[in-house]
């Protein structure tokens, strides 16, 4: 492996790195002093309130400035405002998640110790202050979790918030939901152009030349009012010596126009001037000293101190001294003109900037510039010698980015290089691509030991996210002989690995020991610290302790946002853990909300627990909250991802939990043939070997179990669940076990034996109540619900009350809401002549036999509200009926639906 003399940066000069470039995200841009008051935009952000507010339109149409008015103005009535300019790193969920948070914190929304983006979401929606989040350079930004997060704020701004978006894309928000429900406000280039007034009042504060009326016009009506064309040209008139002449030059107001310009001023600069924006414009951040090492023997702090007074290209980057940048609207040509001009000196600028922020202690953009600089040797030694620190912190997706632009034949000639790129696949890319990198690679054959084992230790990590387990651990067994390797991240991530490996076999205590010694490889990496606690709390979850879990997972997520804002797609591993956690304390909001952000980390990385989790998930809540659309789309998604990526566990999970969702909607013999569709019998009977997250719960006899109950006898189906009980108590899966003697209880409940059905529920009930189970609960629908209560009056009217359980039950009930008597008489068919449904009508029927809630319905019909709850009124009075379920009911015996 070539040797290589350069250095890692310290901890401490990264973390002081990561809170400068985060501050500075805070800082809007430095306006010009002379600027054209908005008012009508001003007007038009201020009033927002409740709403989003979007400012769309291209580059150079004022959409910062407008926003920087309106926010000064908020500023001025006592409205607490936030700014926060987005770039390409924001698409990193989890960094996206903390600038957000303090974003929120700066608000005054959030306590400052509280570092996890949804409870920013929340704090967001629950705030009773005015406030206005600015966000800005939104067009960056187009990863699915870090949308997500932003188009749940958008859904629930309460009625004195304001989310003020600028962009030259159209966000995929929700728009048109949120146009229809006058959550909306849209501002776009058509409104942001200059009026004629407008340009007249630009050019009377720029005091520098005189136009005529009609040279006014005349510019004014060849730009359109685009502003940045009227920028340049103002500068341009400056330096030029025939006014009429210039005018009568140029013609259209698109990208040409901004070019021709840019050239105009660009021409008439000084040749050192000329030179220095040509050759500093392939810097992100203009500072004296880097610019200085891209052309020696030039004052580049006088030469950027002039082109800021004189507004030349160049933005004040806020919060920063003497620290400028192109404005982005020029950026583009100034390089394209370089390249053209200077075609030679790209790759040594390149490289002169990446010497510079490698004597400066800042690797990543060192490694751009050398990439970018046709450097790769030299880049590739920068990576070698920082590589273990990024492994460690878990920044996977940049080095999966990296890689990508090395060319593969030199990075042969750096075998650890090549083991670190095997590692960011694993995690970015899925296990397909990373098992093709690891037998390219050929560390497996390598003469070095510590590549041999580092190549075994990713193999059943592998294997294990390809759903081959029992593989898996065999490989693993074999790669923990050859620990130690030397390598504390590699070693520390196989431990991990198998102990989750062996956890998931049964051997709980083999995991635990596996688990302490990877503790011990740790060291000051958040991964591998992050990974362990996520399997103690898996540890636990098998064991049943729900609460000692869910502090666990809490843990581990919180642990990805320690040290530095820069946070990976690793935390998506804790985040799908403490999400399903989140879901069993019922609160499905919040819920939500994480998976906003980690269901897209869950379906990127492929892991098939985390994804079969995931979806579920979302499903569920999609159904609770009436959207059964969204329910059965999240379920179509599942199986379609399970056959592209060849994991029948995937697609069965997903045909099962479908059926489940049928079988609420009372479509029994749809349900039962999802049934079958998902039967396997070669996969179910290795689940029920292993201890399989996703099915601890969720299997296919206990699907069957509860088909049978809901459209078939209770007598057999008691046998059967007896013998389940039996097997689940043997094997101490507890929460298997909870599941099924409420099971249990609905089958004596249906068998008529009311009192054992009451005693049954209790026991389980007691469990439940000490850990804090309450979706395992809920989710078994109405008729466990009618036995809660049952219990409920049994246990508050007994001597040996248990508090802690009667606040238990309240929740439960609660949730539950409105529930049916228990022997509810089938209702009355209206006498005589029925009054014909209108079509209408009969639409609206059949979604409400199909689960959908009003706001889903008018959604879906394309009505209002109130439209659907007239539709509703009035299918009540045709049919003699009291309340929804009485409609449904009374739909079904006269088959105005099919059931």
């Amino acid at each position: 492996m070539p040797s290589s003399a350069t250095t890692a940066p310290s901890d401490r000069q990264r973390l002081a790195q990561a809170a400068t470039t985060l501050e500075n995200k805070f800082h809007a841009p430095v306006p010009v002093a002379a600027q054209v008051t908005r008012e009508a935009l001003c007007q038009a952000i201020c009033q927002g309130e409740g709403q989003l507010v979007l400012v769309r339109a291209p580059a150079g149409f004022g959409k910062t400035t407008a926003m920087i008015q309106a926010r000064e103005r908020l500023q001025a009535q006592g409205v607490a405002t936030v700014w926060l300019t987005l770039d390409n790193a924001d698409n990193d969920a989890s960094r996206f998640m903390s600038a957000l948070t303090q974003a929120v914190t700066r608000l005054g929304l959030l306590d400052a110790q509280d570092s996890f983006g949804s409870d920013a979401v929340q704090a967001l929606r629950h705030a009773d202050e005015p406030f206005a989040l600015f966000l800005d350079e939104f067009e960056t930004v187009h990863e699915t979790a870090a949308m997500g997060l932003v188009r749940e704020i958008a859904e629930h701004l309460p009625r004195r918030g304001r989310l003020v978006i600028a962009t030259r894309s159209l966000p995929s928000l929700g728009l048109a939901r949120l146009r229809v429900r006058g959550r909306l406000t849209e501002i776009d280039a058509d409104q942001l152009r200059f009026s004629l007034e407008d340009t007249n009042a630009f050019f009377g504060l720029r005091q520098t030349y005189a136009l005529s009326a009609d040279q006014l016009f005349r510019l004014h009506k060849k730009t359109e009012g685009w502003i940045a064309a009227l920028w340049l040209a103002s500068m341009a008139l400056h330096r030029h010596g025939d006014t009429a002449d210039f005018i009568s030059r140029f013609s259209g107001s698109d990208r040409s126009v901004a070019d021709y310009l840019a050239e105009e001023v660009l021409a008439r600069q000084p040749e050192a001037t000329r030179q220095f924006l040509l050759r500093t414009s392939l810097l992100r951040h203009l500072e004296p000293s880097v610019c200085a090492a891209l052309i020696p023997r030039t004052d580049c702090a006088l030469l950027l101190e002039q082109l800021d007074a004189d507004h030349l290209f160049l933005t004040p980057v806020a919060g920063e001294q003497r620290t400028w940048r192109y404005h982005s609207l020029f950026a583009d040509y100034l390089r394209a003109q370089l390249e053209r001009e200077h075609p030679d000196d790209v790759a040594r600028l390149h490289l002169a900037a990446s010497g510079w922020y490698e004597s400066q202690g800042r690797p990543v953009p060192a490694i751009d510039h050398a990439i970018e600089g046709g450097d790769h040797p030299h880049a590739m030694e920068l990576l070698d010698a920082n590589v273990e620190h990024f492994l460690s912190q878990g920044r996977m997706r940049l080095l999966a980015r990296w890689f990508a632009a090395l060319p593969p034949e030199p990075l042969k000639e750096y075998p650890r290089l090549q083991m670190s790129a095997v590692w960011a696949a694993s995690f970015t890319n899925g296990p397909d691509a990373a098992m093709e990198l690891l037998e390219r690679c050929g560390a497996s054959r390598s003469d070095d030991a510590q590549l041999r084992a580092n190549a075994a230790g990713v193999r059943p990590i592998l294997l294990a996210m390809q759903d081959r387990g029992e593989d898996a651990l065999a490989a693993g067994r074999e790669a923990l002989r050859l620990l130690p390797s030397g390598n504390h991240f590699a070693d520390g991530t196989l431990l991990n690995a198998m102990a989750q490996i062996t956890a998931e076999a049964g051997q709980s205590r083999e995991a635990q020991q596996l688990l302490d010694a990877a503790r011990r490889e740790q060291g000051d990496g958040w991964f591998n610290r992050m990974y362990s606690e996520s399997i103690e709390g898996l540890l636990d979850l098998q064991q049943g302790r729900l609460r000692q879990a869910t502090a666990r997972f809490r843990l581990a997520v919180d642990s990805t946002h320690a040290g530095s804002y820069q946070h990976t797609h690793g935390n998506g591993w804790p985040g799908v853990l403490y999400t399903s956690v989140v879901y069993e304390a019922n609160d499905l909001d919040q819920a939500d909300h994480l998976l906003n952000v980690y269901l897209p980390m869950a379906r990127d990385v492929g892991l098939p627990d985390h994804m079969i989790m995931s979806y579920a998930m979302r499903s569920r809540i999609a159904f609770v909250n009436g959207d059964v659309d969204a329910a059965s789309l999240a379920l179509t998604e599942l199986e379609y991802l399970g056959n592209q990526r060849k994991l029948p566990r995937v697609v069965a999970a997903a045909k099962m939990e479908r059926a489940r969702l049928l079988q609420l909607q009372g479509h029994g013999t749809a349900a039962h043939d999802e049934l079958v569709r998902a039967d396997d019998p070669a996969l179910w009977e290795r689940e029920q070997r292993l201890r399989l997250l996703a099915h601890e719960v969720e299997y296919m006899a206990l699907a069957r179990l509860r088909w049978e109950l809901a459209f078939g006898g209770a007598t057999d189906a008691l046998a059967r669940i007896d013998a389940q009980v039996r097997h689940a108590t043997a094997m101490q899966r507890h929460r298997r076990l909870l599941a099924l003697r409420l099971l249990r209880a609905r089958a004596l409940q249906r068998a008529g034996d009311l009192t054992a059905a009451v005693t049954q529920v209790g026991g389980a009930l007691q469990f439940a109540c000490q850990e804090g189970y309450m979706r395992l609960v809920l989710d078994e629908g109405p008729a466990v619900g009618q036995l809660v209560r049952r219990y409920q009056t049994l246990h508050e009217s007994s001597r040996t009350r248990d508090p802690l359980m009667s606040d238990y039950l309240q929740r439960l009930l609660r949730a539950f809401g409105p529930l049916p008597p228990e022997a509810e008489p089938a209702p009355d068919l209206p006498s005589g002549s029925l009054e014909p449904l209108t079509r209408k009508e009969l639409r609206v029927l059949a979604l409400l036999v199909e689960g959908y809630s009003n706001n889903a319905m008018a959604e879906k019909l394309y009505v209002s509200d109130s439209t659907v709850r007239t539709h509703l009124r009035n299918i009540n009075i045709k049919l003699g009926a009291q309340s929804r379920t009485q409609a449904v009911a009374i739909a079904r015996r006269l088959r105005l639906v099919s059931s």
